[in-house]
């Protein structure tokens, strides 16, 4: 008896061995909180869930970027109103003015950018405050998975928002 186990342990774990190696972990994307819940007599209902099919929702993030509407995006984006696009900054000492120069030029103007600091939030420097301030939009300055969340409660609403996000990963 002893001898099939062994025999079975033989075959099975270099099997096992050969299949662990071939699959190559895939980064998990975490889920990003929602923040935004409605309560009635009955139950509890999360209106993020019902975001219609042309806005852009944060669905979860990773060390290098964010998933959007299931699709996964490396690096940096910047988002205005529903719309996305790759963002050059690689840390939060690149953002400046001249990163955020957009806004100098979309119109509307949004009423609030959402500044994603990386995983921490971030003192933001007084000339990229001043700047902001001059386009007409407030700013907020959290950390990457707090302003994903509220970018996606402020869009859902229908308020023109801006989002400018830095990886989770990235910070100083």
């Amino acid at each position: 008896m002893g001898g099939v186990r062994q025999r079975a342990m033989t075959t099975t774990l270099p099997k096992l061995i050969q299949s662990l190696r071939k699959e190559c972990p895939k980064p998990r994307t975490k889920q990003l909180p929602s923040l935004r819940r409605s309560f009635s007599l009955y139950d509890q209902i999360n209106l993020i869930d019902n975001v219609p099919e042309d806005h852009l929702r944060f669905e979860g993030y990773t060390d290098t970027g964010f998933r959007v509407n299931g699709v996964e995006y490396e690096g940096s984006l910047l988002c205005v109103g529903n719309l996305l696009t790759s963002w050059a900054p690689s840390s939060f000492s690149h953002i400046t003015p001249d990163s955020l120069s957009i806004f100098r030029i979309v119109r509307p103007i949004p009423e609030i950018l959402i500044l994603g600091c990386g995983r921490y939030t971030q003192p933001v420097d007084p000339e990229l405050r001043r700047f902001i301030r001059s386009t007409g939009m407030k700013l907020e300055a959290v950390d990457s998975r707090n302003a994903a969340s509220t970018y996606n409660i402020l869009n859902e609403e229908g308020r023109l928002v801006a989002a400018a996000l830095l990886p989770y990963g990235l910070s100083s």
